[in-house]
C-alpha cells in the first residue's frame, strides 16, 4: 500500500469516531433508465449533509496527533466547509471562528451555528467569498490561530480521499465508472490518486462542474491554473473561480473532454426529478454527478457507475427558483415583452392568439398617456416547447412587435 493510501485509511479509520460509512446504494430508477448499474455514494448522509467534514476533520486530527499545541482554528466559508469544520471543533473540543460572507442565508448560519456550539464564534464580514476569506487570513495572522483551507492542502485530500476507500469495500471492488463533481477539486484529485495507486483495476474518472463555473476545464484547455472573471454563483457548493493549486497538479493529466459540464438549468431538472421520484434531497452541487448521466448517455450502457452525491445542504426557500430555472431551461416557460396598441379591444386580440396549454404566468402593464403604444411584461408557460414557435409565428402573421428576453441575462434578472 502506498503511503498515500495508508494515510487515508488512517484518515478513514479515524472517521468512525463521528459517523459510520456512508451508502452506497444502488439506484434502481436511474439504472433503468441508462441501462447500466448505477450507484450513490450518499454523502448527503453524513452529520452534515456533505462530504466537507472528512477533510475539516482530517486537517485538525493531523494537527493535534502532530504535537501542534494550538487551541484556536479558523476558516472562510459560506456553505459546506463551514458546518463541517463547525462539527470537528465541537468533537475535538477547539474553539473556531468562522468567517462568512454578509450576504450568507441565514439558514447556513444557523446550521453552522448548531453544528458548533459554544466552540464556534460566526463572523459575518464583506459581500463576497474573497472579503471574508481575506478576513479569515488576517485572524489567523493576528491570532495564532490554524486556518483550515476547505480543499487546498494535502490533508484536506486525504480526508476526502477517504470516499474512494469507502465505495472499494462497499463494493468489492471498483467499479467501471467514477463520477466526481469539482469545486475546488478536493474531493476529485483525493479520489483520483487514491484509486490511481491501487493495485486492482482502476476505474475510469470523469469530472462534472457547473457551466457557469468552469474552473477546471479552463485550465486544463490552457495548460495552466486560471482565475475565472465571472462565475454563476447558482451552484453555490462548487462554483470556484480558481481549482486548488495542489489538486490541479494530480488532475492536470486528465483531458478537457473529462470534464462534464452541466447547464444549470438543466441541473435544476435533475435536482426536482430526485426530489419528486426518489425523495432525495439535494442542493445544486449534489446533483452535479448524477446530472452528468444527460451528458454520458449510451456511454455508460451496460457499465457499473459510481456517482459520488456531495451535499445535501438545500435551502427550500430556494425551490421556486429551481422550479423556474427547470422550466426556462426545458423551454417551457418564457418571457418577453410585447407591444399593444394603447386601444381598446387590443389586449383580446393578443389573448386570442394564445394556444389551450398556454397559460399567463406574469403580467405587468402600465398605460402611459399620449403614447400609441404600451410595452407589457409577459410571462407564459406551456406544456410543450413547440407551443411557443407557433405562437411566435402567429404573433408575426398579426404585426404584433415583442423581444424575447428570458435567455437575456441581465434584463430578465432586472425585470423577473
Amino acid at each position: 500500500m502506498t503511503d498515500f493510501r495508508t494515510r487515508v485509511a488512517d484518515a478513514e479509520a479515524a472517521l468512525r469516531e463521528l459517523f459510520p460509512e456512508t451508502p452506497l446504494q444502488l439506484n434502481e430508477h436511474l439504472s433503468k433508465r441508462w441501462d447500466a448499474q448505477i450507484w450513490l455514494k450518499r454523502e448527503d448522509l453524513t452529520p452534515v449533509r456533505s462530504y466537507k467534514i472528512r477533510g475539516a476533520f482530517n486537517f485538525m486530527r493531523k494537527r493535534l496527533a502532530g504535537g501542534d499545541t494550538t487551541s484556536r482554528f479558523c476558516c472562510a466559508s459560506a456553505g459546506n466547509h463551514a458546518q463541517g469544520f463547525a462539527f470537528a471543533c465541537r468533537h475535538f473540543g477547539l474553539k473556531g471562528r468562522v468567517f462568512m460572507p454578509v450576504t450568507t442565508p441565514q439558514q447556513k448560519i444557523d446550521k453552522t451555528r448548531v453544528f458548533g456550539g459554544s466552540a464556534v464564534e460566526i463572523e459575518l464580514t464583506g459581500d463576497f467569498f474573497d472579503d471574508c476569506y481575506a478576513a479569515a487570513k488576517a485572524y489567523a495572522a493576528d491570532s495564532g490561530a490554524a486556518m483550515v483551507p476547505p480543499f487546498d492542502h494535502e490533508d484536506i485530500v486525504e480526508g476526502q480521499a477517504s470516499v474512494a476507500l469507502e465505495v472499494e469495500r462497499q463494493l468489492g471492488a471498483m467499479p467501471d465508472l467514477m463520477v466526481l463533481p469539482v469545486g475546488g477539486g478536493g474531493l476529485s484529485s483525493g479520489v483520483t490518486r487514491y484509486v490511481s495507486e491501487g493495485t486492482g483495476s482502476a476505474p475510469q474518472l470523469l469530472f462534472v462542474e457547473p457551466e457557469g463555473a468552469p474552473s477546471l476545464r479552463t485550465s486544463l484547455e490552457r495548460g495552466e491554473r486560471v482565475k475565472l472573471k465571472q462565475i454563476d454563483g447558482f451552484v453555490d457548493g462548487a462554483a470556484v473561480a480558481e481549482i486548488g493549486a495542489l489538486p490541479l497538479e494530480t488532475l492536470s493529466r486528465f483531458r478537457p473532454e473529462d470534464v462534464l459540464l452541466a447547464p444549470e438549468g438543466r441541473l435544476c431538472q435533475t435536482m426536482l426529478e430526485m426530489l419528486n421520484l426518489e425523495g432525495i434531497v439535494l442542493e445544486p452541487a449534489g446533483a452535479l454527478a448524477i446530472d452528468a448521466l444527460r451528458s454520458l448517455g449510451e456511454a455508460v450502457r451496460g457499465k457499473s457507475v459510481v456517482l459520488v452525491v456531495s451535499g445535501g445542504n438545500f435551502d427550500f426557500e430556494r425551490l421556486p427558483d429551481v422550479k423556474e430555472r427547470a422550466l426556462r431551461y426545458e423551454g417551457l416557460k418564457k418571457y418577453f415583452i410585447l407591444r399593444l396598441p394603447q386601444r381598446p379591444g387590443a389586449l383580446r386580440d393578443f389573448l386570442h392568439l394564445l394556444g389551450p396549454n398556454d397559460d399567463v404566468a406574469r403580467f405587468e402593464y402600465l398605460k402611459k398617456s399620449a403614447r400609441d403604444f404600451g410595452s407589457i411584461l409577459l410571462g407564459l408557460e406551456t406544456t410543450d416547447a413547440a407551443n411557443f414557435a407557433s405562437l411566435f409565428e402567429r404573433l408575426d402573421a398579426q404585426g404584433f412587435v415583442y423581444q424575447d428576453i428570458t435567455e437575456n441575462r441581465i434584463m430578465a434578472d432586472l425585470l423577473i
